[in-house]
């Protein structure tokens, strides 16, 4: 007898059951390609019509709670806001830049890495830090100001961070890069901007690709309000960090296109 669902939905392929389907063996794999379609229509009969999943409540969390920011920048101080012509040139350089490492990815990545280029496990966030942030940085034991002897030609980046050369960067995936983009923006949450960061943020956003994956919209968002934040704080105009903040707001808000983070030149 036909099924209720079988009646509804003819089938594509038509198959000689035979007399019934007694004769079909579960158990033991498919002999033919007729016998392989009379076990899979035969495994589909004994399926119920409705399935109830058993969950047990006890292995619930009691609360559950999802966190999606939604919010916008903190709106510059007056004088620190970025005019409208100088974001359209950052953002013309920018789209450059990200054509010249696409066009010359293969290049760079054949390029062989110096021996002194180590880089960490892909799981290894702490050495992540280390590597791109130095060892200074990643400790707090000393200001992100290159002393005499870090400027040396001997200089150990151990210490004071690899920089991100495209013979590096263009050895990451996608998912490379937005993992490294979480690690050193959730470094950023708590901790002041320096140098190093913001040439590796600004390397890793031109990595990265559109259209963006959802959880990349929530990583550059953050960036881009922990920038405005630093801002907001800020005393002088003549701050040295005040112009690679404007620029990571500016590359998220124009270029990636979250334009309510923009700022709106006065």
């Amino acid at each position: 007898m036909k099924s209720d669902v079988e009646e509804l939905m003819p089938r594509l392929l038509p198959v000689d059951c035979g007399e019934g389907t007694e004769d079909v063996d579960l158990s033991g794999p498919p002999r033919n390609p007729q016998e392989y379609l009379r076990q899979v229509q035969l495994e589909a009969s004994l399926c119920p019509d409705v399935v109830v999943a058993q969950i047990d409540p006890k292995k619930l969390k009691k609360t559950q709670t999802v966190n999606a920011s939604v919010a916008g920048c903190l709106a510059a101080p007056v004088g620190f806001c970025p005019s409208l012509s100088w974001q359209q040139h950052q953002v013309s350089n920018f789209s450059d830049v990200r054509q010249s490492i696409s066009k010359n990815r293969t290049h760079w990545n054949n390029h062989t890495l110096d021996d002194n280029v180590q880089m960490p496990k892909l799981t290894d966030e702490e050495g992540w830090k280390r590597f791109c942030l130095g060892e200074k940085t990643y400790l707090g034991s000393s200001s992100s100001i290159l002393t005499e002897a870090d400027q040396e030609p001997a200089l150990d980046y151990s210490k004071v961070g690899f920089p991100p050369l495209l013979s590096i960067v263009s050895r990451f995936n996608q998912s490379m890069v937005l993992m490294l983009l979480d690690i050193l923006i959730s470094w950023f949450e708590e901790r002041e901007f320096v140098p190093q960061l913001g040439r590796w943020l600004y390397a890793l956003l031109a990595c990265l690709e559109k259209p963006l994956l959802p959880e990349a919209h929530s990583s550059i968002r953050q960036l881009a309000r922990r920038c405005a934040h630093l801002r907001s704080t800020m005393n002088s105009q003549e701050d040295e960090d005040l112009p690679a903040l404007n620029l990571l707001i500016c590359l998220v808000a124009r270029y990636f296109e979250q334009v309510d983070l923009a700022d709106q030149p006065e």
